[in-house]
């Protein structure tokens, strides 16, 4: 039997940041995102040739691990991710018998770009073994076991929305909270708002992956020693409630401005979270005619949204064109991860 699955990328439109622990145990967290049209996909067949195997593979990233399935499979290889997702959903599922099968993946946007690519991933295989499997995971309970493998088994740092985001899909305001509780409040977007957005929106891949469990770490140890840190991860939250109220309200202009702000407070949590390359991007673009600029996800590198006037959308590309980087045209989805059966 052959499964394959999908799970959508998101953009991270307001309070990135706040979903990670300890921020959001002690204080709450809320991200506003919105998945778009470019996806992690996962192809699992259970009818391989050599029955004592169990294959790996991550096509974009070129590479292969061949294990036997008699094996116990550790969490030691280059493929992590691929390794711990087969291991937790035969432990927790199957009984731990392994199944001999080939798990290929791919994706859309490369490790470190902004997008949730990561646990996206991690989202899409799961979507793939629930449907070989026919598990019993809601969208919740999907989500969940995607954080666990990522930051508990794994130990890969990191926040929590972007495994509710690849599952739910949509536009999401999320809210964290202690003891991994987690409410997700679908937003209806009217379709001239959404319209409006993606004219409005351009979508830039600086050409640089980063390191977001890095980022993210030095984002955590800058808080708990700074109180001036802490306050601007407050800001960032408050900022995530008045992009949401602003958006609701069809106020594109309005939640453009209000980007800007939330871009320097969340530029305050961390050093790390801009450089040189990014902040000469910011002033070329404004400087032809964008109302504002921030990194989707961690930050560092990786994609950035550019908001502008419509009218003025190719100008901006134009000094985007000279930089070592690529403008990605995108819409958004509202359908999050999904498997069918060949």
């Amino acid at each position: 039997m052959k499964i394959r699955s999908k799970a959508p990328l998101r953009l991270g439109l307001a309070g990135g940041g706040t979903d990670v622990s300890p921020y959001s145990d002690e204080y709450g967290g809320c991200v506003l995102n919105a998945t778009i049209d470019m996806y992690a996909y996962a192809f699992i067949d259970d009818e391989i040739e050599n029955l004592n195997t169990v294959i790996f593979e991550a096509k974009d990233l070129g590479i292969v691990e061949t294990l036997n399935v008699d094996d116990d499979i550790t969490l030691d290889g280059k493929l992590i991710l691929h390794r711990a997702v087969y291991k937790r959903v035969m432990t927790q599922f199957n009984g731990g018998k392994q199944i001999p099968l080939r798990l290929i993946t791919q994706s859309d946007a490369p490790p470190g770009s902004g997008l949730g690519s990561s646990s996206t991933m991690v989202v899409a295989m799961l979507e793939g073994f629930r449907q070989l499997l026919s598990l019993p995971l809601g969208e919740y309970d999907m989500a969940h076991l995607a954080y666990d493998i990522e930051r508990i088994d794994c130990s890969l740092s990191g926040g929590k929305q972007d495994q509710y985001a690849a599952t739910f899909g949509g536009f999401n305001f999320i809210e964290f909270y202690l003891n991994d509780r987690v409410v997700v409040n679908p937003l209806r977007i009217r379709k001239y708002i959404i319209n409006e957005l993606e004219s409005s929106l351009i979508l830039f891949f600086t050409g640089a992956s980063r390191n977001s469990a890095k980022i993210i770490d030095d984002q955590i140890n800058s808080i708990k020693k700074d109180n001036n840190n802490l306050e601007a991860m407050h800001k960032v939250k408050k900022s995530s409630y008045r992009i949401k109220e602003l958006l609701l309200r069809s106020d594109i202009i309005g939640v453009a401005e209000e980007f800007k702000k939330a871009w320097e407070y969340k530029k305050e949590t961390s050093e790390s979270i801009s450089n040189d390359m990014i902040n000469n991007i910011e002033d070329a673009v404004i400087s032809a005619g964008a109302i504002s600029m921030k990194v989707s996800g961690a930050g560092g590198g990786g994609f950035v949204m550019i908001f502008v006037e419509p009218e003025k959308k190719l100008d901006v590309i134009e000094v985007l064109n000279k930089y070592d980087g690529v403008v990605h045209k995108f819409q958004f989805t509202n359908e999050g991860a999904y498997s069918w059966t060949i």
